[in-house]
């Protein structure tokens, strides 16, 4: 006789050892012992006697069971062991909340840091940790949609951080495609997002490009007072001309004062291939200055307040703004430009060897990257030439205009 639900929730245990096992039909019986009310169904695969348990009364009620128990009997007649099934789904389950976008984009995170800055390091985790892992962190990666990455990067798009949204969904891609070799995902669903996003707006850094006006910069930054760790930093800027992460980055032990070079391994640059920055007289005599105060730790340029992390990225900007030069006119990546321009135009020096001290991909006649020593000599003599320049410009010497400008 099919059981009611009435007589399920008064039936109580007779006391038998092995409980009381009540029939419902198909199959499907109610076990009854000290503990609880079970589940039960019993049937039969590739010739062997088998139980699949449905769940505990009244969690899982008699309807509940019955429509549990015809779906066990559809999948036995596709020929599939219903509790293998079970177990199957269990465990597929189980690996999806093991394999969330978060867990996924640390082990990649992990997996990669070698290949990359410290400072490109730190700026993908802060992306990571504030705009992706709040919206899809916690979703098993191989279940996430395109809807998913779009609702979140239109949160970071709606900031007015355009150039930002498309970088983040890149860095998804790239957790995609490591979570599809990984067998952790089917696809990367962000290609779907082609043209979802607005177009970022193409800027360059701005930067100080005439001789003269280099001049009045070059006074500025002399006469600039601040801690003495962004005095150093500023001053140091336009003499080496390197990405501002690189620069404030530095670490003494890749210095070497007295043979006055600076060895700046690959890690750290965007080529991924150590660079050789030969230091002027000038340079030498900043860094000096300087070892005092932060000699006895990691970095030229610690931060003011903890010596284990370098100098902020906006610390050469605040100082410009300081000086009152706007965003618009000078960058901390502007010195850069500064130094191509004018080396090249007015000072005539070799484009090559402007490229090489860029770190530029620069290629010798067979198609093959320079090493870092490449044109050494030639490029000591230069730079030394380009920070008597310098002095030259700030002590308000004649300057030449760039060609055409005059």
């Amino acid at each position: 006789m099919a059981l009611t639900d009435t007589f399920v929730k008064q039936v109580k245990h007779s006391g038998a050892p092995a409980g009381d096992k009540l029939t419902d039909g198909q199959s499907l019986h109610l076990l009854v012992s000290a503990t609880g009310k079970y589940w039960r169904i019993n049937y039969r695969f590739a010739g062997k006697q088998k139980t699949l348990a449905l769940g505990v009364y009244p969690a899982v009620s008699l309807a509940k069971a019955r429509q549990w128990r015809d779906e066990a009997k559809k999948v036995l007649a596709n020929g599939i062991d219903p509790g293998q099934a079970k177990r199957d789904d269990k465990q597929a389950k189980a690996d999806a909340a093991a394999n969330t976008f978060e867990s996924v984009a640390r082990t990649w995170m992990d997996k990669t840091e070698a290949s990359r800055a410290a400072t490109t390091h730190a700026k993908l985790n802060a992306w990571l940790t504030k705009d992706v892992f709040p919206a899809i962190g916690s979703k098993p990666i191989g279940g996430i949609s395109p809807r998913d990455v779009l609702v979140m990067l239109q949160k970071v798009e709606a900031r007015g951080t355009i150039d930002s949204a498309h970088q983040i969904k890149q860095l998804c891609g790239r957790v995609f495609r490591f979570a599809v070799a990984t067998g952790s995902a089917e696809r990367d669903v962000t290609v779907d997002l082609k043209g979802a996003l607005s177009a970022p707006v193409q800027t360059h850094y701005a930067a100080i490009t005439e001789p003269a006006q280099a001049g009045a910069l070059m006074r500025s930054i002399d006469n600039y007072t601040g801690h003495p760790y962004a005095v150093a930093a500023l001053k140091l800027s336009p003499l080496v001309f390197l990405r501002p992460g690189e620069l404030r980055a530095a670490e003494w032990s890749e210095i070497d004062l007295d043979a006055a070079q600076w060895r700046i391994p690959a890690e750290k640059m965007k080529l991924r291939i150590e660079h050789m920055v030969p230091l002027s007289s000038q340079a030498v005599a900043i860094l000096r200055t300087v070892h005092p105060l932060s000699g006895h730790g990691k970095y030229v340029f610690p931060s003011i307040r903890t010596g284990e992390r370098c100098m902020s990225e906006n610390t050469i900007n605040a100082a410009l703004r300081g000086m009152g030069y706007s965003k618009e006119v000078m960058t901390a990546h502007g010195f850069r430009a500064m130094a191509r321009t004018i080396m090249d135009e007015v000072l005539e020096e070799r484009v090559d060897l402007i490229e090489h001290q860029l770190a530029h991909a620069v290629k010798d006649p067979n198609g093959r990257a320079y090493n870092r020593t490449a044109h050494l000599p030639a490029r000591i003599a230069m730079m030394q030439r380009w920070a008597d320049y310098l002095d030259k410009l700030r002590k308000g010497a004649d300057v030449v205009p760039i060609r055409g400008t005059a």
